[in-house]
């Protein structure tokens, strides 16, 4: 999981803007958790899991802005 992470954070803005877009958002979803899971923080992968439920409605939005400001996801950087 650490593989991924490193993969997408290594994209370009624009690569990570693509995946901000409604339904491809899931990437990041899995990013979330998986970031949680690989640095063993159990309240990241709780709020992770929620972002899959609030992601599809609003949260893409929140990271295509991020993503397009600051070239992060809208999450802590760990």
């Amino acid at each position: 999981m650490k593989e991924f992470c490193n993969w997408l954070d290594s994209q370009s803005r624009l690569v990570k803007i693509l995946f901000c877009l409604p339904v491809i958002d899931v990437v990041w979803a899995i990013y979330r958790i998986g970031g949680a899971i690989a640095n063993k923080n159990w309240l990241h992968l709780v709020l992770a899991i929620l972002w899959v439920v609030v992601g599809p409605t609003f949260g893409w939005i929140l990271d295509l802005v991020c993503s397009i400001v600051f070239n992060h996801i809208f999450w802590f950087k760990e």
